[in-house]
C-alpha cells in the first residue's frame, strides 16, 4: 500500500512540475484551480491502474472521483480562459513578481502546497481503490455514500450552472445571485463539494474501519477549507466590497447547509 501511494505521489509531483513550468512561461498560476479536481481524478486513476484485478468497489470509486474531478476541472479551466488571471493569486504573488522571484514563489507558495493538499483530500479515493481488489462488493455503507455523493453532485453541478447563467446576463452585473439553489445557501457548489467527498469517504470506509480512520482527514480538511479557509470565507471577504446587496443577502441566507431563507432579513 505505502509503495503504491508513493507511486501516486511521484506521478503527482511530475505533473505538477510540468504545470508549474507552464505557469512560469505564461506568467499566471490561476489555472491551478482546474487541476484541483482533475488532479484528484488522476490520483484515483493511477491507484486503479496499480491493481491487478480491480473489484467493483474500486471501479465505483474511480467513476465517482473521475466524474467529480473532470467536471470541476473542465468548468474551472473554461472560467479561467474566459476571465483571465485570478485576483487572489495575483495578490499572493505580487511582491514576488515585482522582485523577480515569481518562478520560485509560484512553485513553493502555490504548486507544491496545492499538490500536498490535493493528495491529502483525495486519500479516501486512493486508499479505498488500493484496498479494493476483486472481490470487493458494494455493501450497505457504500450505498449510503453513493446517495450522499449524488446529492453533492446535484448541488454542485446545478449551482454552477445557475451561477453561469446569471453571470451571462449583462443586466445582472454587480448584482447578487439569490435565486435557485442560491436562495437556500450562499455556496451550493461548496456544499456540493463537501457532500461529494463525504460520500466518497463513506464508500471507501465500507472496505474497512481502518481505511475509514486513515482517510477521514480528507473530507474533514476539505470541509474546513470550503467553510473557513480558502473557500466561502475568502470569497465573501471580497464580495462585501464588490456587491452592495451582499450583506443583506448574508443576513437572510444560510452560509453553507441549505435552509429556508430567513424572513425580514
Amino acid at each position: 500500500m505505502v509503495e503504491m501511494l508513493l507511486v501516486n505521489a511521484a506521478v503527482l509531483v511530475a505533473v505538477v512540475l510540468v504545470l508549474w513550468a507552464i505557469s512560469v512561461k505564461i506568467d499566471d498560476v490561476s489555472f491551478i484551480d482546474s487541476f484541483w479536481g482533475a488532479g484528484m481524478a488522476l490520483m484515483a486513476f493511477t491507484s486503479w491502474l496499480q491493481l491487478d484485478e480491480p473489484g467493483a468497489l474500486a471501479n465505483l470509486l474511480l467513476a465517482m472521483t473521475a466524474a467529480w474531478g473532470l467536471r470541476l476541472g473542465i468548468y474551472l479551466l473554461r472560467r479561467w480562459r474566459a476571465e483571465g488571471e485570478d485576483k487572489r493569486y495575483e495578490r499572493m504573488l505580487r511582491k514576488d513578481r515585482d522582485k523577480g522571484r515569481f518562478a520560485f514563489a509560484a512553485l513553493t507558495k502555490i504548486w507544491l502546497g496545492q499538490a500536498f493538499l490535493l493528495f491529502l483530500v483525495s486519500s479516501p479515493a486512493q486508499v479505498g481503490i488500493l484496498s479494493s481488489e476483486a472481490p470487493a462488493p458494494i455493501v450497505g455503507l457504500a450505498w449510503a455514500g453513493i446517495a450522499l455523493y449524488l446529492v453533492g453532485i446535484t448541488f454542485e453541478w446545478l449551482g454552477d450552472w445557475q451561477l453561469a447563467r446569471f453571470k451571462a446576463d449583462p443586466a445582472n452585473k454587480g448584482e447578487v445571485m439569490d435565486s435557485g439553489l442560491w436562495r437556500y445557501t450562499r455556496h451550493p457548489n461548496y456544499f456540493g463539494d463537501a457532500c461529494a467527498w463525504w460520500g466518497i469517504w463513506l464508500v471507501a470506509a465500507s472496505v474497512s474501519w481502518e481505511v475509514a480512520a486513515w482517510t477521514v482527514i480528507g473530507p474533514l480538511f476539505l470541509t474546513f477549507t470550503l467553510v473557513k479557509w480558502s473557500g466561502a470565507a475568502l470569497l465573501e471577504k471580497g464580495m462585501k466590497h464588490t456587491r452592495p446587496g451582499y450583506e443583506e443577502y448574508k443576513r437572510r441566507t444560510s452560509a453553507f447547509i441549505p435552509m429556508p431563507p430567513k424572513k425580514n432579513g
